[in-house]
Order: C-alpha cells, then sequence, then structure tokens
C-alpha cells in the first residue's frame, strides 16, 4: 500500500491502522468531535471515519488544487484550505466543514495555512513574499495580515499553543532547521529545539503537556517525502525529547496539526516507495 493512515496512542506507545490505499494521501486532521480524520489526496479533502468505512470527498467548490494544509475550526464548523485553482499560487480559504462555496482570506500569495488560534479568530501560515519565507497570522475573515519573522532564515509550520499564548513554527535562522516559538505579537522569539536532525512541523497537544515534531536527517534541508524520518515527542519547552518511532515518510506525514481532541492520540501517514506516478480519483481505493 502506498500511504498508511494510522494513529499512535501516548500512554501505550502502540499504532493502529485506520485506512490504507494503493494512492497518495497526506496531512491528517483530527475533528474536534473526535470521529473523524480530513486527509487531502490529489487536489481534494476527504473525510475519513475512524469507525469502518470510505474516505468521502468534501465538496471545495472550484477549490481542486488543494494541498496538504488544510484544517479544521476549533469548533468544527469551518474547514480551512490552501488553493491555487484560482490564482495559480497558494491562497487560504475557509468554507463550510459540511462543504461548501470557498471564501477567500488571504489577498497576498503563496500563503499556506497552518494553525487557527484556539478562539477561532486568526489564523497563522507560512507566506512566501519575495522567495522569503516567514510567519503571518490574519483575521480569519480576512483583512490585513500581520507579518511576525522577518527573513531570519527560512520560517515555516505555525501552530497555536492550547493557551493561544505562543506560535511554534521551525526556522533555519540558525543553520539547521529548527523549532522556535514567539508570541502573537511578536516577541519573545525563542528556540526549543537544539538537535541534530532537521526539525519541522511542531504541534502542540490540546492538553498542553507535549510538543510532537517530525525530524529528518541532519543533512536534509528541506522536508521532501519518501524518507527515513522519525516522530519526536517532548515537552513544550523542548525538554525530555524523544523519538517515538522511526518510519519511511516526510511531506504529508504531518505537515498540519494532528492530534485527538483529549491529546492522547495524533493521527499521521506512513507510506511505502512506489514505482511511477500515482494518481487519485474522486472515489478513493
Amino acid at each position: 500500500m502506498r500511504s498508511s493512515v494510522e494513529i499512535y496512542t501516548i500512554a501505550t506507545g502502540e499504532t493502529r491502522v485506520v485506512w490504507q490505499t494503493k494512492q497518495l494521501v497526506e496531512a491528517p486532521n483530527w475533528s474536534p468531535d473526535g470521529q473523524s480524520l480530513v486527509i487531502n489526496g490529489d487536489g481534494f479533502l476527504y473525510r475519513l471515519p475512524l469507525s469502518e468505512g470510505k474516505p468521502a470527498l468534501i465538496d471545495t467548490g472550484f477549490a481542486r488544487t488543494c494541498n496538504n494544509d488544510h484544517g479544521i475550526s476549533p469548533d468544527g464548523k469551518t474547514i480551512v484550505i490552501s488553493d491555487k485553482t484560482e490564482h495559480g499560487a497558494s491562497t487560504i480559504y475557509t468554507l463550510p466543514a459540511t462543504g461548501g462555496l470557498p471564501s477567500q482570506v488571504t489577498q497576498n500569495r503563496p500563503s499556506y495555512w497552518h494553525g487557527w488560534s484556539p478562539d477561532g479568530k486568526t489564523l497563522a501560515y507560512c507566506g512566501i513574499r519575495d522567495q522569503v519565507f516567514d510567519i503571518y497570522t490574519i483575521p480569519v475573515e480576512g483583512g490585513e495580515e500581520t507579518r511576525l519573522t522577518f527573513g531570519e532564515g527560512r520560517n515555516d509550520g505555525p501552530d497555536y499553543s492550547p493557551d493561544g499564548e505562543w506560535i511554534y513554527f521551525n526556522s533555519s535562522r540558525t543553520g539547521r532547521m529548527q523549532i522556535w516559538r514567539i508570541r502573537p505579537d511578536g516577541s519573545d522569539v525563542t528556540r526549543i529545539t537544539d538537535s541534530a536532525y532537521g526539525d519541522w512541523f511542531p504541534h502542540p497537544s490540546p492538553d498542553g503537556k507535549h510538543l510532537l515534531v517530525i525530524s529528518y536527517d541532519g543533512d536534509i534541508f528541506d522536508h521532501p517525502r519518501d524518507l527515513d524520518v522519525r516522530l519526536r515527542l517532548m515537552d513544550p519547552d523542548g525538554s525530555n525529547a524523544r523519538t517515538l518511532f522511526e518510519l519511511f515518510g516526510g511531506q504529508g506525514t504531518i505537515n498540519v496539526p494532528n492530534w485527538s481532541p483529549d491529546g492522547q492520540e495524533f493521527a499521521f501517514v506512513r507510506y511505502q516507495p512506489v514505482p511511477g506516478n500515482l494518481r487519485i480519483s474522486n472515489q478513493l481505493v
């Protein structure tokens, strides 16, 4: 199978398979009601029930080139997507969680969504402006974007702490990609990891106890797919870091918030290498 959507339980260290497919799927979000995951594949979004069943296509209107930067609002009523159909570069939109016409949020692009504030009012994302990767926030209904970083290396992957006091992100400002955090007003920039790995996509757990990170070998700068990587867990301040397990993955494994609502489990995608290019149809198999 090309893609294996799985869940890891913190207390037991056990992993269970939710669904497997010959196609390429990515980036599971866990719904706030705990009943399903949202995944993407070949430009579309799907809702995957945690009980038995196949993924169901989510109506995203004209947006048919959705990438793996998508998520669900804290109240479960809205989905945010990053899509390039309309403008030719990744643009952030919101739409009803049940599906519908996307409403544009960002005017500047490319913009890649990564985090939703706990109060549901603000989105955090990576914006590329003049080839510079930085962290921005914007009201969920749109408006002026606020720039939090200013070209100190490549800055990417922002995700909010559950209390809304911090935005975690990855940055290459000291050379190798590591994890940092910053206040929503741009103050108190603090380094979290100082590892031999290339650390990406920090996701704080909803209970505030853990920080989940995907770590590449130290000589890998970007976040490509189909490599041996590891998922690491640590305290929110970066202490007590440990490797939970290694896997074949990378791009698509945990690009976006992926914790269960109670913070006891997280979802991820494990991959198997296959020759050639596989595409996905509107009905996943």
